[in-house]
């Protein structure tokens, strides 16, 4: 039995949920998700709360139980709160500003990088943070992923771009050659 899957998911006054046999589509003051789960498991909306329940029990549908699950209330939190990633750039010369709807990063190479920001992100810069926000988690964290790969941190200085919960283990450099 799923232990994240049993339990079920409060829906907030101001989000208003549809299932339309395998398409949910969640509706809120910060925007619209919609997500089609599989055949395995069945959503259902009982009593104010969404509830999943697997079809039939097998290994598989057991564990696509919980991700469907974690799936929804993702959906109902992104709707109602929002999600949002902290970076963090650090290095002589580092820049970025939000330039209308793209990032516009100068990370010390001969030219600036101008990321386009997808439909439903927004981000703002503050001194060395840019903070990426919107409503569906999984895009939140792939703007970040993305951002981070322009300049990843490297061990020796700590310059790049880095979450700000990330933790970079610096490495000794090369000292004087014994002689």
């Amino acid at each position: 039995m799923s232990r994240i899957g049993k339990e079920p998911i409060t829906i907030p006054e101001k989000v208003t949920v549809t299932i339309d046999s395998r398409l949910v589509k969640v509706k809120g003051p910060k925007g619209e998700l919609e997500y089609t789960h599989r055949p395995e498991v069945d959503v259902k909306m009982e009593e104010g709360a969404l509830k999943v329940a697997p079809f039939t029990i097998t290994k598989q549908s057991k564990s696509l139980w919980g991700l469907t699950r974690t799936l929804v209330n993702n959906m109902v939190v992104g709707v109602t709160d929002g999600f949002q990633k902290d970076l963090e750039f650090t290095g002589v010369g580092y820049k970025a500003a939000v330039k209308g709807k793209d990032l516009e990063l100068h990370l010390g190479y001969s030219h600036k990088i101008m990321y386009p920001l997808p439909e439903g992100i927004t981000a703002k810069v503050q001194k060395n943070t840019i903070s990426i926000s919107g409503c569906s988690k999984e895009l939140v964290g792939f703007t970040a992923a993305k951002i981070r790969t322009f300049r990843p941190p490297e061990p020796y200085k700590g310059k790049g771009i880095r979450y700000s919960d990330e933790v970079i283990i610096r490495k000794a450099g090369k000292t004087g050659a014994a002689k």
